[in-house]
């Protein structure tokens, strides 16, 4: 745990939370500060990023831009990130002029696949089987050596989907890897898992922890098209996806929000795919669901306030607006329930335009 005597002071109502990212993220946790008394200030390479339309200031320049990143630091009390692909460097940069959070080194590991996974099994956690990838004949061969099955991902960069294949043959294996044009890649075993499952959790400056019930999270597509809380996990299973976020967020020495996600196998025991450094698209429900959402949490975190309670009040559904459905917005709005719109400009295929959280009255999990 941090020694609290060496913790920069909490950022106190009127400060300046800068935020690396302008996506819906970044919207969402400009808008939790608010409520806080907290001002935004969005730093983004995209001049249309729907986060400048609720933040107090704004800056348009490269993730790379070191002038610019500095004097965006130096305008802020503390700066978080919306989203991991920001460059771990850029972050290492800001924190010379104002304390950032999540740190460098927490980015770094969980931006490159094959880090992660040999990060969590340092810490004696399960991942899937994976070996790294760095030629096409690597692909082909680690495939027959998997049973020939398996899922190649590129080492870094790719979301919903993106940079990912699951060849089910030498050749597709050979050519999956080529159309990632040569980039460093991570074959995993291909897992017949019973369900997919996250847990949302937060660490304090100080080293407190608390996590949220882990919603049950259905995929299409490779886009995650629901969240449902409580689904499937037992409450024993709950109590160890929560303990395996711990133990993460302390290896890691990590400040504010992540996710972990899960395979949960048909033997009941879990699996970690992926480490999330940010809020995370399974944990919206908790803005309807809970008295202190996902996005507050992080806000609080990284300010160096109390973590809130994380205690749902009523049963969610949190349900991804895709691509064109949200021109449907007036139906949705119609409902009962969240109805969370993003402004982005283009409604294109796949792109996440908003999200519909149904509530009902609190059963067990």
């Amino acid at each position: 745990m941090s020694d609290p005597k060496t913790l920069a002071a909490p950022v106190a109502p009127g400060g300046t939370v800068g935020i690396l990212g302008g996506g819906q993220l970044g919207r969402m946790l400009a808008l939790a500060a608010a409520r806080l008394g907290l001002k935004t200030h969005i730093y983004c390479d995209d001049a249309e990023a729907p986060a400048f339309h609720v933040s107090a200031a704004h800056t348009v320049a490269k993730f790379e831009d070191k002038d610019a990143l500095a004097a965006f630091a130096k305008a802020c009390d503390v700066v978080t990130l919306e989203f991991e692909n920001v460059p771990a460097g850029s972050v290492e940069h800001v924190a010379q002029f104002v304390p950032a959070y999540p740190g460098a080194r927490a980015l770094r590991i969980t931006q490159d696949r094959f880090d992660e996974k040999s990060f969590v099994q340092s810490i004696g956690l399960t991942t899937p089987r994976f070996v790294a990838i760095d030629t096409a004949a690597d692909a082909a061969g680690w495939l027959k050596d998997f049973g020939g099955r398996g899922v190649l991902k590129t080492r870094r960069f790719g979301y919903d989907g993106k940079g990912q294949a699951k060849p089910k043959s030498a050749d597709e294996a050979k050519a999956a890897f080529e159309n990632f044009k040569g980039a460093p890649s991570i074959l995993e075993a291909f897992i017949d898992f019973d369900f997919e499952a996250s847990v949302i959790a937060a660490r304090g400056r100080d080293g407190s922890f608390a996590a949220y019930d882990p919603p049950e999270n259905h995929h299409e597509n490779h886009i995650l098209r629901r969240s449902t809380v409580p689904g499937r996990l037992t409450p024993a299973q709950g109590d160890a996806a929560k303990a395996i976020a711990r133990k993460i967020a302390t290896a890691l020495d990590y400040t504010g929000v992540f996710a972990v996600e899960l395979f949960v196998l048909k033997d009941g025991s879990l699996l970690v795919n992926e480490i999330a450094p940010r809020v995370h698209n399974s944990g919206h429900w908790t803005i309807e669901a809970c008295a202190v959402s996902q996005f507050e949490q992080h806000i609080r975190a990284v300010c160096g306030w109390p973590l809130g309670d994380p205690a749902r009040h009523c049963d969610a559904v949190m349900t991804n607006i895709i691509g064109e459905e949200a021109n449907a917005w007036e139906t949705y709005a119609k409902r009962p329930g969240g109805l969370h719109l993003y402004g982005k400009l283009e409604a294109r295929p796949g792109r996440k335009m908003g999200h519909f959280t149904d509530v009902s009255p609190l059963t067990k999990a």
